[in-house]
């Protein structure tokens, strides 16, 4: 059986912390920011992590070899 590879484009969107949970980039950060107030662009240039247990299981499946 070949080896597992891990999933290009989820390895450039997400990363796992070293507690297992899935990071991840915030949306709306990348133009149109002239009507978005500073404390709103400040929060979306932070990191958050994936919520939903779903979508981070699918998530680890893709990140891990």
């Amino acid at each position: 059986m070949p080896k597992m590879k891990t999933h290009s484009g989820a390895a450039k969107r997400f990363s796992i912390t070293g507690r297992g949970k899935v990071k991840r980039n915030r949306a709306f950060h990348s133009h149109i920011l002239t009507k978005k107030d500073p404390t709103r662009k400040r929060r979306l240039g932070q990191g958050t992590t994936v919520q939903c247990n779903g979508d981070a299981k699918r998530l680890k499946r893709l990140l891990t070899v």
